[in-house]
């Protein structure tokens, strides 16, 4: 009994006065860092080469970039003259945008070559190939993500696969949704049900434009389609 007592009141001490128990933490904390010096000596090196490794990383990939960004410099000055094999292959001199997708497909701009690379086949009639780069294409870009989805429609429905063009020009429409791009793509995916005789569900992509995008140039036409639609599903 004396000794809990004593322990007891020893425990009273340590809490009521200040100075005995930050002697008590200092001189644990002291015996636990003897104790454990490698593990936390490891445990320090792996923070800190994770800290400088992500440093590295990121310097890498923002040199990747600019790198990629400056070879995109010719390769879109092709496109935009038309000169499509040019862009995709480069000139001998300049890569193109199927080898800057290669090397610097990770990048921001070695991304963007995807996109371009996929657009580029499209315009040439190889649609397998352009859906090959389109599909690896990926952004959280408003404009250009859904635009990837409508080519790869375009691609398909060329293909001669009509539900599956359908489907990705409504994944197009029902990407960030809004009224400048979504009723294009509706409408697209609405003409691609019918040449599937999916006569139902292109009346409901025309519907969707009027009850939601009432205000749109493409609802006229979409009232239009729509009543075609329905009579020929027999409604």
């Amino acid at each position: 009994m004396a000794k809990n007592t004593l322990k007891k009141e020893s425990d009273l001490n340590i809490l009521e006065n200040p100075d005995v128990l930050a002697d008590r933490i200092t001189h644990g904390s002291e015996d636990f860092v003897k104790k454990n010096r490698n593990v936390l000596l490891g445990l320090f090196a792996v923070i800190a080469a994770a800290i400088v490794g992500g440093l590295l990383f990121y310097n890498f990939r923002s040199s990747k970039n600019e790198e990629a960004q400056a070879a995109m410099f010719q390769a879109v000055h092709y496109f935009e003259t038309d000169s499509l094999t040019v862009a995709l292959k480069g000139d001998g001199q300049h890569d193109g945008f199927v080898t800057i997708a290669e090397d610097y497909g990770s990048t921001k701009a070695g991304n963007l070559a995807k996109f371009y690379a996929g657009v580029s086949y499209l315009k040439q009639g190889k649609y397998q190939d352009a859906l090959k780069y389109l599909e690896d294409y990926k952004s959280d870009d408003l404009i250009l993500q859904g635009r990837a989805l409508a080519l790869q429609g375009d691609a398909n429905l060329e293909l001669g696969k009509k539900a599956e063009a359908a489907e990705l020009y409504m994944k197009a429409a029902n990407y960030k949704a809004n009224e400048f791009f979504s009723p294009q793509y509706l409408l697209k995916a609405g003409m691609a049900y019918e040449e599937n005789n999916n006569f139902t569900a292109a009346a409901e992509a025309y519907d969707k434009i009027i009850k939601s995008y009432p205000n749109t140039t493409e609802v006229n036409d979409a009232k239009k389609y729509k009543a075609r639609a329905e009579l020929l599903a027999g409604k």
